[in-house]
């Protein structure tokens, strides 16, 4: 059984680039109307001119709450209760345990994992409304490992992954599915200045593109539908292991 996104009304956070406005543009192919949230105005603006009517872009911090209630409202005044929710909006911060400052920490954590609280929390009466729903909160590998001179980041994705599956136990009765996608390195901003061959010795040794996510943000909305809680994985293999030292080389 599959579930049409025709006629859906999404929010996706983090839209105006990068992975963000991939999926804005893989949910708009497949037929929803899609609240495009950011901080970066003049990107976002820019996309929904070359989406369309089917996009607006709304200004959203989603550290704040009444943001998000803003947020929600509109696409309710818009186009009808929302039916997905794509919790993509994430910083990265480099810093040993030891160097790293309280502010950095803090604000980390803000992004990545107080704001899909206040997402979910903002949106579930919205899907309540719709009479069902689907949550993807965008995680990462850094959820699944410790990663060295990323403890913030670590932090904040471990924190998404548990918070995916408290949300799924709370919200299934009401017909509401949470899952968590979690990439490994990806083709975006978020990557730049890292070393051109940090893939090498992944088993699909590449980094991923945008799109492949997209395809499998997808597959969880429309296919995946008695699968709730879980994590969805792309990252080439990232972390099955690495191919440096075996004997097969």
């Amino acid at each position: 059984m599959s579930m049409s996104l025709e006629g859906t009304v999404a929010i996706v956070t983090g839209a105006a680039r990068g992975m963000g406005a991939e999926h804005v543009r893989g949910l708009v192919g497949a037929g929803a109307k899609v609240v495009a949230a950011d901080v970066l105005d003049e990107l976002g603006n820019a996309l929904a001119d070359e989406l369309g009517p089917s996009v607006m872009y709304r200004h959203l911090d989603v550290t704040d709450p009444a943001g998000w209630e803003t947020v929600v409202a509109q696409a309710e005044e818009a186009w009808g209760p929302v039916g997905v929710l794509v919790n993509n909006a994430g910083i990265v911060t480099f810093g040993s345990i030891e160097e790293l400052s309280l502010q950095d920490w803090q604000r980390t954590l803000d992004v990545n994992l107080t704001g899909v609280f206040l997402g979910m929390h903002s949106v579930v009466r919205s899907m309540k409304m719709a009479g069902q729903g689907a949550i993807v909160n965008i995680s990462s590998t850094a959820g699944l490992q410790g990663l060295a001179n990323l403890g913030a980041y670590v932090a904040s994705k471990w924190g998404v992954r548990g918070l995916t599956k408290t949300a799924a136990l709370e919200f299934g009765p009401s017909n509401i599915r949470v899952n968590s996608i979690h990439p490994g390195p990806i083709r975006t901003a978020m990557i730049d200045g890292l070393p051109d061959n940090m893939a090498a010795a992944y088993p699909i040794p590449r980094v991923g593109e945008p799109s492949e996510v997209t395809a499998m943000l997808l597959f969880i909305l429309r296919d995946a539908t008695y699968t709730t809680g879980h994590e969805f994985v792309i990252d080439g293999g990232s972390v099955v292991g690495s191919r440096v030292g075996s004997p097969i080389e």
